[in-house]
C-alpha cells in the first residue's frame, strides 16, 4: 500500500473550524483540493431513493468540475464516493495504514489509486467512536456545501449538520416521504437546510459548468445500446475518459453505467 505523505500545508479553509487539524497525511491526488468541494453524507443504511438520488447527485458534481467529499463509510458515503469516480475525497477516522470498513476495500484502494484520501493520524491508529465525529468536521470544513442525504434524528449525519450551520456553509438535503429520514426532516422544518428538487439546479446554484449536451447524449446512448465497439465508433475518446472516471465498466464488450 502507498505510504501516506503529510500535507503541507493544512488547507486554509479548514481554519475556520472548532478546533482545526494540526497536520493531514494525504495519499492520492492532491490536487483535488483546489477544486470547487461538495460534501455529501447520509445514513449507513440507505433506502433505495436515497441510493439512486446519492449516486446521480455525485456524478453530476463530478460531470460538472466539482469535487465530492465524504467520509469512506458504508452507505451514503460509498455512494458518493462511487458515484463521483475518482473526483474524491474520502476523510477517514483512521490512519491510511488501515482499510476500514474492510468491506470497502476495492472502493477505498480506488480512492488512493485515482482520488484522494486524508487523515489527521500518520499510521498504526484505528478509529474510535469520537474519531469519526472529528472527522465530520473536516469533511465539513473541507466543502463550499453540505448535503444531508438521509440521516436519523440521531446520528453522525447530524452532527455533520450541525459543524454546518456553525461555520455558516449552505445546507441542502434530499426531500424525503413523511416518515422517512427524520433528522433531514427536522433540518428543512427548522429552516437550517434547503431542500434539492432538482439536481441540475443545485449543480448550477454552486456556480459548476453544466454537464454538456455531448455527455448527456453519451450516457443516454449506452444506457440503450450498451455495446461497447459501437459506442466506441460513435464516440470515440469519450468511452475512455468515462471509464477512467468510474462513470462507466466495459464488461464482456458491454457496457454498464456504474451504479449501486
Amino acid at each position: 500500500m502507498q505510504a501516506s505523505t503529510l500535507l503541507r500545508p493544512v488547507p486554509k479553509v479548514l481554519e475556520s473550524v472548532e478546533n482545526p487539524p494540526k497536520q493531514l497525511f494525504a495519499v492520492g491526488n492532491e490536487a483535488l483540493l483546489n477544486e470547487p468541494l461538495v460534501a455529501i453524507v447520509g445514513t449507513r443504511r440507505p433506502n433505495a431513493y436515497t441510493k439512486e438520488k446519492t449516486h446521480a447527485l455525485a456524478a453530476a458534481i463530478a460531470q460538472a468540475g466539482g469535487v465530492v467529499v465524504s467520509g469512506g463509510a458504508m452507505g451514503v458515503d460509498a455512494l458518493a464516493h462511487k458515484g463521483a469516480g475518482g473526483r474524491t475525497i474520502a476523510v477517514m477516522a483512521n490512519s491510511l495504514d488501515i482499510i476500514y470498513p474492510k468491506v470497502n476495500r476495492p472502493l477505498i484502494e480506488e480512492i488512493y489509486a485515482r482520488g484522494l484520501a486524508l487523515s489527521e493520524h500518520e499510521t498504526a491508529h484505528e478509529a474510535r467512536s469520537y474519531d469519526f465525529i472529528l472527522r465530520n468536521r473536516i469533511v465539513v470544513g473541507l466543502a463550499q456545501a453540505v448535503v444531508v442525504a438521509e440521516a436519523d434524528l440521531k446520528s453522525g449525519s447530524m452532527s455533520s449538520a450541525q459543524f454546518a450551520i456553525k461555520t455558516g456553509k449552505p445546507l441542502y438535503v434530499l426531500p424525503h416521504r413523511m416518515g422517512e429520514s427524520e433528522g433531514t426532516q427536522e433540518l428543512l422544518a427548522s429552516g437550517a437546510a434547503r431542500p434539492i428538487t432538482s439536481i441540475e439546479g443545485f449543480v448550477r446554484s454552486l456556480g459548476l459548468r453544466a454537464a454538456s449536451k455531448d455527455a448527456d447524449e453519451f450516457l443516454a446512448h449506452v444506457a440503450r445500446h450498451p455495446d461497447y465497439h459501437a459506442a466506441l465508433a460513435r464516440f470515440g475518446d469519450r468511452v475512455f475518459e468515462y471509464e477512467l472516471n468510474g462513470l462507466i465498466d466495459v464488461v464482456n464488450g458491454q457496457i454498464r453505467l456504474t451504479g449501486v
